[in-house]
């Protein structure tokens, strides 16, 4: 564990370096993010001026959700974001060698040896949105309330991650530029709605199938709503259920790749 805690420092000092060398670029990033902030909002601002609640939530609670899931999008822009998006050219062109020939996990050096800077900027920028949107909500703020948010926004950067990573590994059968991820990323916009709009199939699909709605939608009702064990369970079941079924894809499509040396 040590070891790894390391490597990950080395990582840390690495990106931030090189996102100083590229300052044009960063601040773009930025700017591109900021403008993302901000399109989400006024989304639901708009559609509040027309309507007192939506899917059972009134405004400050709405604004709370889309704190949350902004939170968790830009903890994955910057952790995980840049490493998935480059694993296609890398399984590809068979780079891929030089990670599989680390002594640590390759899983591990893959997804976590780049850390977006620009990102991380953008991160902070949306804790601070989220503190804005609790203190619109300051009668749910509990102690217990505040205990639950970190582990329920890290298991929905993490099922994010995971998600992700099932639309990526395909590339090592199809040999495609980008997997399915230009497909994820369309199916993303489904997270950026509260849960409760979709209804029956549709539901089904986006709580267990493709559980987009778990990432940052069961997180808020759990702290809006209040804790509720079946859906904390449900939230944690199917976490565990793609962690595994992701771990057992990725090594499947390691059996099936075809390395450099090959």
């Amino acid at each position: 564990m040590r070891r790894y805690l390391r490597l990950y420092l080395q990582f840390l000092q690495f990106s931030f370096s090189r996102a100083m060398e590229f300052r044009l670029d960063f601040f773009f990033r930025i700017l591109m993010d900021v403008i993302y902030y901000i399109v989400n909002i006024a989304f639901f601002k708009v559609l509040y001026a027309r309507t007192p609640m939506l899917a059972g939530w009134n405004e400050r609670q709405t604004m709370l959700f889309v704190s949350i899931f902004l939170v968790i999008d830009a903890i994955n822009m910057t952790v995980f974001s840049n490493n998935v998006w480059q694993m296609p050219t890398q399984i590809n062109n068979g780079s891929l060698d030089y990670y599989l020939t680390r002594p640590v996990s390759s899983l591990f050096f893959l997804s976590l040896r780049e850390f977006a800077a620009n990102s991380f900027v953008n991160l902070l920028m949306t804790m601070a949105i989220l503190v804005w949107a609790l203190r619109l909500n300051m009668e749910l703020v509990t102690p217990l309330n505040l205990l639950f948010l970190v582990p329920l926004i890290a298991n929905g950067v993490f099922l994010y991650y995971l998600l992700n990573m099932v639309f990526i590994i395909p590339v090592f059968w199809t040999h495609s530029g980008r997997g399915f991820a230009d497909l994820f990323h369309s199916f993303t916009r489904f997270l950026e709605r509260p849960d409760r709009l979709f209804t029956g199939i549709m539901r089904l699909i986006l709580t267990v199938v493709l559980p987009l709605s778990l990432i940052a939608s069961f997180p808020a009702r759990l702290f809006i709503d209040g804790f509720e064990t079946g859906l904390f369970l449900h939230l944690t079941l199917v976490t565990a259920c793609f962690a595994g079924f992701m771990t057992l894809f990725w090594r499947k499509g390691l059996a099936s790749y075809s390395s450099a040396s090959s």
